[in-house]
């Protein structure tokens, strides 16, 4: 699974970003618990036993030391704050942490909603960093390729449509001086290697998007036959999340007058909108039996939101 970094809070100071955790294959625990607590205590300011959390993700393998390590990290990362009754350890999202997920849910919920207009027009984001400036640079790429940039050059990075606001607020946030964006049309006849498109494999994305539909295309059926218990809707609910997330960075949303047809999108878009609205209710059950064997209140409390989500 590629990984991808969540963006910094939108209007966050430059040299105070809130990072959530990188997506790593398997399953990583940092990941997972955030994932957890957006999709099923997200909006709630109570505080959850860290034995709760340490046995919610005991649901996808993580042993307790690896939880217990995951929940430390994650409170030193400025991601949970932690309190405590007694001699009972308890962890909740930061206010920060929560309006970091908050906006990365609408990204991802509403990603492939429909076709975008275009006027032929690119935004164009050049820039020069030195090797000595590593992590800007990093920062730099996974921020605009959250935008829908991608490089058709080393420093030079493209993306359909009018993202020039955008891309400059980047460039400001993050202290960047040797930099210009822009708006261009391409030139009738430009050589082929310099097609904007060659930013974006795009057959890799198809390939990427037929798998989605063969994989979860089955569960799908399984689901619409009632086949699914609650233990399984609670994995394989955090799995096509994961998944269907890495798309928005992959994919910047073509116009449809730039992709190859048929493109597949719509019918992946199709198959995670029923999977993960269609298994909430039984994970939320779960979700609600793990939490019990700790606090039967706070079991009570756990929710979870659909594909309609606007936080």
């Amino acid at each position: 699974m590629t990984d991808v970094h969540a963006v910094p809070q939108p209007g966050g100071a430059a040299d105070d970003p809130v990072h959530l955790p990188r997506m790593q294959a398997g399953a990583q625990p940092q990941h997972l618990l955030i994932t957890l607590l957006g999709d099923y205590w997200y909006g709630r300011r109570e505080h959850l036993p860290s034995a709760a959390l340490v046995r919610l993700l005991a649901e996808f393998g993580v042993t307790p030391v690896g939880a217990r390590a995951a929940l430390s990290r994650l409170a030193r990362r400025g991601l949970l704050e932690s309190s405590r009754v007694g001699r009972r350890t308890y962890y909740g999202l930061t206010e920060r942490a929560a309006a970091v997920i908050a906006d990365g849910a609408r990204r991802i919920y509403s990603f492939g909603t429909g076709a975008r207009s275009w006027s032929g027009q690119w935004t164009v984001a050049a820039f020069s960093i030195p090797e000595e400036q590593r992590d800007v640079r990093h920062a730099l790429r996974s921020r605009l390729r959250w935008l829908g940039f991608a490089p058709l050059y080393d420093g030079v990075w493209m993306t359909p449509g009018d993202e020039a606001a955008a891309a400059t607020a980047v460039l400001k946030e993050l202290e960047i001086a040797s930099a210009t964006v822009m708006t261009a049309a391409i030139a009738p006849g430009s050589p082929l290697e310099g097609d904007p498109l060659a930013a974006w494999d795009l057959d890799g994305l198809r390939r990427r998007y037929q798998q989605f539909v063969a994989k979860y295309g089955p569960l799908l059926e399984r689901i619409r036959a009632g086949e699914v218990g609650a233990s399984e809707a609670l994995v394989a609910r955090t799995e096509v999340m994961n998944e269907w997330r890495n798309f928005p960075n992959l994919d910047p949303d073509l116009p449809p007058e730039l992709l190859p047809r048929p493109w597949p999108r719509a019918e992946a878009r199709r198959i995670f909108v029923e999977v993960y609205n269609g298994l909430g209710p039984l994970a939320q059950v779960r979700v609600r039996q793990v939490l019990a064997e700790h606090s039967a209140e706070l079991a009570k409390l756990a929710s979870f939101h659909t594909t309609s989500f606007t936080g």
